[in-house]
This record gives C-alpha cells, sequence and structure tokens, in this order.
C-alpha cells in the first residue's frame, strides 16, 4: 500500500442523496495498521473527509492508516476484498493487532 498524497474522487456514490445501504466498519486496536478495501459497487467514507484521514478513496476501493478509532464507509453492491496488516506487515491470523473489521448489509442508517 502506497502512502502518496491522498486523492478524493467524485463518484456516482458522493452523488446520492439517501445513504448507500451497506456499512464496513474499521476498528483500530491501538497498534498503528493498514487497510485496503474494495467492493464491488460504489463506495464513500462517512463522517470524515477523506484527507483529513490519509485514506485514499476512489470510486470503488479505499485504504488507508489506523491505530485508535473507528473509520466507517458506505457501500453497494458486495465487499470484494478485505485486507489488514499491522505494523510489521503481518496479517490475521498470524498477528492479533490487526483492525478489527465489521461488515453490515442492508443498514438503514
Amino acid at each position: 500500500m502506497a502512502r502518496d498524497t491522498p486523492v478524493h474522487e467524485t463518484s456516482q456514490a458522493a452523488q446520492h442523496t439517501e445513504p448507500l445501504p451497506n456499512r464496513v466498519t474499521i476498528v483500530g486496536r491501538g497498534v498503528p495498521s493498514a487497510f485496503e478495501i474494495t467492493v464491488d459497487g460504489d463506495l464513500m467514507m462517512v463522517g470524515e473527509t477523506p484527507d483529513e484521514t490519509a485514506t485514499i478513496l476512489s470510486g470503488n476501493a479505499a485504504e488507508g492508516t489506523i491505530d485508535v478509532g473507528v473509520q466507517r464507509f458506505r457501500f453497494s453492491g458486495q465487499l470484494a476484498n478485505v485486507h489488514v496488516v499491522d505494523w510489521n506487515g503481518n496479517a490475521a491470523p498470524d498477528s492479533t493487532s490487526v483492525p478489527t473489521v465489521h461488515v453490515e448489509y442492508g443498514v438503514t442508517n
């Protein structure tokens, strides 16, 4: 995962007046970690500006870093890929420090 200057591209998701029907939540565990998520529909970050959280968001994919706190995304379609690693590049189940990922389909709010 590259740590380039964050980019925000306007997608159809950003133009929706109603929230996208599904939600993915990334929860940090107190250890610097990285994540990538991809969906087969539209994706948008909830409650934050991607530039403020160093998350790259482009239509249907996002990547970023997290150590503590929560980052949420709304999406349409299905979750296609999730990849989380700790600061050493170790993924679950080899690392218990990777962020927790929660996926909810059909969320109304």
